[in-house]
């Protein structure tokens, strides 16, 4: 099983994606690649989670951080910019920038 553990200190960042469902296993194989490649070898970064959406129309990525400076950084990498306009051919999406306000585990 899976698991999304989310650190309350650490700078939580959430993407939805909106993608036509003919796209999801596309855009999640894109952003898996992203991940492994670009995101995880990043100052700062501490994990990151994708959900995809079981009607097919969204796929949201939960991610942790440092802090926010790491965000910033990720942003600007020029590795992760050549992914922008690859995503953005897939899907549109909304960012949330935060910390985790509260959790509960069983």
């Amino acid at each position: 099983m899976n698991a999304i553990t989310l650190d309350p200190p650490e700078t939580t960042l959430v993407n939805v994606l909106a993608c036509d469902p003919a796209n999801q296993a596309a855009l999640v194989d894109l952003l898996r690649e992203n991940t492994d490649t670009v995101i995880a070898t990043l100052d700062g970064w501490r994990s990151t989670s994708l959900i995809a959406a079981q009607d097919g129309t969204r796929v949201v990525i939960i991610s942790q951080w440092r802090d926010p400076a790491a965000v910033s950084a990720m942003r600007g990498d020029a590795r992760m910019m050549a992914y922008f306009p690859r995503i953005a051919a897939l899907a549109t999406f909304d960012t949330v920038v935060g910390t985790v306000a509260y959790a509960r585990h069983a």
